[in-house]
């Protein structure tokens, strides 16, 4: 299942529709962030509202970015009235514009937020996919890379977010240990084999195909690793396989924000795309599990 309640229903003919759409999906971004930072300005919580202007304003900066690629390559700025079709949704505020405040913290933000960039990397990638002519491709895996970096910027404060959290909590952030993806990737087939042989048939078959692809990645992996930054630290490993695959994902994000040989990014960005798809099944698909997600 895709992060994406619909697909995109038609390809994107020309390039002038694309930047149009692109400016449309920042614009919406920046404008319902920044209601919710209004909102939790005058509900007495400055810091959410901070966390919310400055999502508001990365989005402003994003749009710029659209329209500066517009103007330079098609000589005007994006056009709405060059969009066909209905855009299918990538931003969710997940009742953020609406929940009491003290429910909300940086780490839920910032989690709503990656959720969001990973939407609109699923979007492109499915533009990508459809197109019919080169340069629209080539413009849709561009726009789907951004997004990546977006995503990985985003998981990086959330999961400082998450550990000063629990510093706060705990009074400590010792005790931590590191896991390479190789013996995760195996790790999360060992935990959905047993899942798979039990599912029902709809999903049965997907999800052996995961347990595959996961065997897979660890043979791969263990032949030639991706170098991951030290960073990303465990206390303990999880032992649900939504929050195996969330890892998994963040790992091969933090080597692509990291990495600067372009073949070895390249490699690292397509195990990150996989791993984003992968957990956008899991979280819809296995509902059950996610009482596990966030860890």
């Amino acid at each position: 299942m895709s992060l994406l309640k619909t697909e995109p229903p038609t390809p994107v003919k020309t390039l002038e529709e694309l930047f149009a759409i692109a400016h449309a999906m920042e614009h919406e971004a920046a404008e319902r962030y920044a209601d919710i930072a209004g909102r939790m300005k005058d509900e007495g919580n400055p810091v959410l509202a901070a966390i919310f202007e400055r999502l508001s304003a990365d989005e402003k900066g994003h749009l710029g970015q659209v329209a500066h690629w517009s103007k330079q390559t098609r000589g005007k700025a994006p056009d709405p009235a060059l969009i066909r079709w209905k855009i299918p949704e990538t931003f969710d505020d997940e009742g953020a514009s609406t929940i009491d405040p003290r429910l909300l913290n940086a780490y839920r933000a910032l989690a709503m937020a990656v959720r969001n960039e990973e939407r609109a990397f699923a979007f492109w990638s499915y533009v990508a996919a459809q197109a019919t002519v080169p340069e629209i491709q080539q413009a849709a895996e561009a726009m789907a890379r951004e997004e990546l970096g977006h995503v990985a910027t985003l998981r990086r404060e959330r999961r400082r977010a998450f550990h000063a959290n629990r510093s706060t909590e705990d009074g400590s952030a010792g005790g931590e240990l590191v896991q390479d993806a190789a013996f995760l990737e195996q790790r999360l087939a060992d935990l959905l084999e047993p899942l798979a042989a039990r599912a029902p048939e709809a999903e049965r078959v997907r999800m052996r195909t995961f347990v595959e692809e996961a065997r897979q990645h660890a043979l791969e992996l263990e032949g030639a690793p991706i170098g991951t930054p030290s960073g990303s630290l465990l206390r303990a490993l999880p032992d649900s396989p939504i929050a195996l695959a969330e890892l998994l994902t963040e790992r091969y994000l933090e080597a692509a924000d990291s990495l600067r040989d372009e073949r070895e990014l390249l490699r690292a960005q397509e195990f990150a795309g996989r791993a984003i798809a992968r957990l956008a099944w899991l979280r819809s698909d296995l509902p059950e599990l996610r009482h596990n997600e966030d860890r």
